[in-house]
């Protein structure tokens, strides 16, 4: 079994920005010499915020489908296992089973149209 990470070195490109719509999120698996990294990042017109794929409640990852870890009107992260809301700009949870935890940033940033590990 691989060791899971939760972290990645800084300047590894993830993709183009474009890979991912404005408003939505993507989900990213780094195989690492240490082990398996993943996380998601959510685009907000040029910009990217990027969070370690795991709940603060459980552990577990916070989607159920591919890249569904919005919800519906796009304004929040949500939690699919046990519906906990996170706010996009700092991870915080404002609703469900782990209010006042975060969910751990992964920097990310955008360089040249790419999103790059910072």
């Amino acid at each position: 079994m691989t060791e899971r990470v939760f972290a990645t070195p800084a300047g590894v490109t993830l993709g183009p920005l474009s890979a991912i719509p404005d408003g939505t999120a993507r989900n990213y698996v780094l195989q690492l010499r240490a082990g398996r990294f993943h996380g998601f990042v959510v685009r907000r017109g040029d910009d990217v915020v990027g969070y370690v794929d795991r709940c603060p409640h459980m552990g577990v990852p916070l989607a159920q489908m591919l890249d569904a870890y919005l919800t519906p009107d796009g304004t929040r992260i949500a939690c699919a296992w046990h519906g906990a809301l996170f706010e996009i700009d700092d991870g915080l949870c404002v609703g469900g089973p782990c209010v006042g935890a975060r969910l751990t940033p992964w920097q990310v940033t955008v360089a040249d149209g790419a999103i790059v590990t910072a």
